[in-house]
């Protein structure tokens, strides 16, 4: 599970659950489009799942 994943926000935040812009945030997504590259760890794998209705990741094996 090393390396790095890409991930894009590719649905507005607007009208979501507080929570899911929370994570949203932790992660460092804050405008539409917006694509940060974060480590490949099982933490950030939780938080693309939590979000995953609105990330697009891209990695090696995604």
């Amino acid at each position: 599970m090393a390396g790095i994943l890409k991930v894009t926000l590719v649905k507005s935040m607007i009208g979501r659950p507080e929570k899911h812009r929370r994570v949203l945030r932790g992660m460092g997504l804050t405008k539409l489009n917006k694509t940060v590259e974060l480590k490949d760890m099982p933490s950030v794998r939780g938080m693309i799942n939590q979000v995953s209705h609105l990330v697009k990741a891209q990695g090696e094996d995604r």
